[in-house]
């Protein structure tokens, strides 16, 4: 078989050299020069699927979706297998980036996943899952509903430190660094690539006098039940090093553990959500509510148990 007039055949020594040195600037995140080597090693293997894969793969990590998209569509012109290979799974979270839905849905598809016929975006019933915000900095892993192979709706409250809001909608990496356990399933924990789309409603933080559990399980409610979002972060915020964070963690009272804001030197659990762990009345608590309703959704928590409720210092921190 020939491709651009030339035999296949096992990539040259000065291919390998030339992809390899590419691959360690990328670890030490010199993409500018990694990119003129693996435009070398394309110019030296045009045929091979591989070098554009590479290059696909450069361009997605500086978030150059035009350029990756472009590389990408080279690359699966030159698989020689059907399905399941990587190139189409890149290709989409390119598409998907670049909001390229009829691409989005040849390239999943391509991969072996099964969509309902249909225009614009893809939706897929993939369920909930573990994702790592800001995972190049202070990152934390959140829970979010996966509305497709490569976009995740955040659904817990994030620390204002990620820079996040609930409800947002990040493009995440198909590779899951991690694994977060609850009630006994393992879920793979992805990384966040880039924002896709930005919520409108800010976070605030407030400090809550919560006489009991039940007492603070009632405005998690109401909060819910107004369409927004309450989390008592005294209870869901776990600290972890890097390392424990990207290994298989079991996550506190099935979906509790939402946060794992990380620093290499801090080791260590915080939780009081724990079976057996004695409640402390004052909780740390974020709440994703618009401006002019949270004051009143707070209000309207204490009315329901003067005795045993009250709030102060409520902050829009995101």
């Amino acid at each position: 078989m020939k491709i651009f007039n030339r035999a296949r055949q096992r990539p040259s020594a000065s291919w390998r050299q030339t992809t390899d040195r590419a691959f360690t600037l990328i670890g030490n995140g010199r993409f500018e020069d990694a990119g003129a080597l693996l435009v070398r090693a394309a110019d030296l293997e045009p045929w091979l699927s591989d070098s554009w894969f590479n290059l696909a793969l450069l361009h997605k990590f500086r978030r150059d979706w035009e350029q990756a998209r472009a590389a990408g569509l080279r690359a699966v012109a030159l698989l020689d297998r059907s399905t399941g290979a990587p190139d189409w799974w890149n290709l989409g979270i390119a598409a998907t980036a670049l909001q390229d839905w009829a691409l989005a849905r040849r390239s999943w598809q391509a991969y072996g996943l099964r969509l309902a016929p249909g225009e614009g975006p893809v939706s897929l019933d993939f369920g909930t899952t573990p994702v790592r915000l800001s995972p190049e900095g202070e990152s934390e892993v959140v829970w979010g509903r996966r509305l497709d192979p490569a976009r995740v709706e955040v659904l817990s409250i994030p620390l204002p430190s990620s820079g996040r809001r609930w409800g947002e909608v990040v493009l995440h990496d198909g590779s899951p660094h991690g694994e977060r356990v609850a009630d006994g399933v393992p879920y793979p924990v992805f990384d966040e690539i880039e924002l896709w789309a930005p919520s409108p409603v800010p976070t605030f933080v407030v400090l809550l006098q919560a006489g009991t559990e039940q007492d603070r399980d009632a405005l998690e409610r109401l909060v819910s039940e107004a369409g927004y979002a309450a989390e008592d972060w005294t209870s869901s915020v776990r600290l972890l090093c890097r390392d424990c964070s990207e290994s298989r963690m079991p996550a506190d009272d099935g979906h509790s553990e939402h946060h794992d804001p990380h620093d290499d030197g801090q080791l260590g659990h915080l939780s009081h959500r724990s079976a057996g762990a004695l409640w402390l009345p004052e909780r740390e608590c974020g709440l994703a509510a618009p401006a002019d309703l949270v004051g009143l959704l707070l209000d309207r928590w204490v009315a329901g148990n003067r005795a045993g409720r009250a709030y102060r210092d409520l902050e829009e921190v995101c």
